[in-house]
């Protein structure tokens, strides 16, 4: 299919990406994993979209095997399944390499997901931040979270982390510990909802685990959120910080392992697990939840950048924390 894209994110570690420092990327490549367009023409065996529908491109396409399934993000890097690149891999890449960061995008059925209504949402620039709630709302998911939970997010101030910050306090947290370095970040989390309660990284496990107990009071859901960082003692203080019977839900980018106790996890019920991306399914429902004001966007702050400055906009991104982000918006 063919899009016109209207916005995209511009993720704040893209600099990195391009730098070699967040895996390989096939190359030549226009960039850009995600985004929100109009569809401006189908292939004949295309029945899931048609020209004029507004869609959301969560970049993720699967090889379509289901015993062992391999994934790439198109336009970008990121690979599923056990996190190599395979001759499946590096065949999807050469075939769907070229992302969103472009007035008009190529883009396979399988990442598009219609959405009813978009066309009358007055901030389109914003919709550019589907994509990262979706990805924290698979999270979530996988978490189990329910009303009435008390949820931290580890690394909540980057996009990932406010979008997590954002989707438990749209699904009825009753708080939400908001775990990051950055002072600036941290104060306009808290000041999104009177639930939200800031905490700042020291970088010692054992005095973050007890900051992040004492503000959570034993956490029934943990979202880490974090990126590529030097260290596994904020993922591990959140862990820490769970109560009997609580679930940590991966979803960042941390390249650290985790050197978990067997006995602590088993004797206190604890329940570890990962999410990568998210569904067609869940981008839908973050978008029925943005339709209805379930999810509200207005509090998001947004950079719009343009095609004219590439190094510019990369700078920009990198320099934005979340609840803020930089978006993409080619016309």
């Amino acid at each position: 299919m063919i899009i016109t894209v209207l916005a995209a994110a511009v993720p704040a570690y893209t600099r990195a990406l391009i730098g070699g420092e967040r895996g390989t990327i096939p190359t030549p490549l226009v960039l850009g994993a995600a985004c929100v367009g109009r569809v401006e023409a189908v292939a004949d065996e295309v029945f899931n979209v048609a020209p004029g529908d507004i869609v959301v491109d969560i970049a993720l396409l699967g090889s379509g095997d289901t015993a062992e399934p391999q994934e790439i993000l198109v336009g970008w890097t990121g690979v599923g399944g056990r996190g190599r690149a395979t001759r499946t891999t590096e065949g999807m890449q050469a075939l769907w390499h070229d992302g969103v960061f472009a007035e008009r995008a190529l883009c396979p059925k399988e990442c598009l997901v219609r959405l009813p209504g978009a066309g009358r949402y007055p901030r389109p620039d914003k919709l550019a931040f589907l994509p990262w709630l979706g990805i924290a709302a698979e999270g979530l998911n996988r978490a189990g979270l329910q009303a009435g939970h008390v949820v931290v997010v580890v690394g909540a101030t980057g996009q990932l982390g406010g979008a997590a910050v954002l989707g438990a306090l749209a699904r009825g947290a009753a708080r939400v510990v908001a775990v990051g370095r950055n002072a600036g970040a941290l104060d306009r989390l808290a000041g999104l909802d009177r639930r939200v309660v800031p905490v700042a990284l020291t970088g010692d496990r054992e005095q973050d685990a007890k900051a992040i107990t004492a503000a959570s009071g034993g956490a029934d859901r943990v979202l880490d959120a974090l990126g590529d960082v030097p260290s596994a003692g904020p993922t591990l203080a959140g862990y820490d910080s769970l109560r009997p019977g609580g679930t940590m839900v991966v979803i960042g980018g941390v390249r650290q392992d985790l050197p978990l106790p067997y006995g602590d996890l088993m004797r206190r019920r604890l329940t570890v697990a990962g999410s990568w991306m998210c569904s067609p399914a869940t981008a839908l429902t973050v978008w029925n939840m943005v339709a209805a004001g379930t999810l509200d966007l207005g509090p998001l702050g947004v950079r719009t950048v343009g095609l004219d400055d590439p190094a510019g906009a990369l700078d920009l991104a990198a320099n934005t924390s979340g609840p803020e982000f930089v978006a993409l918006v080619p016309g």
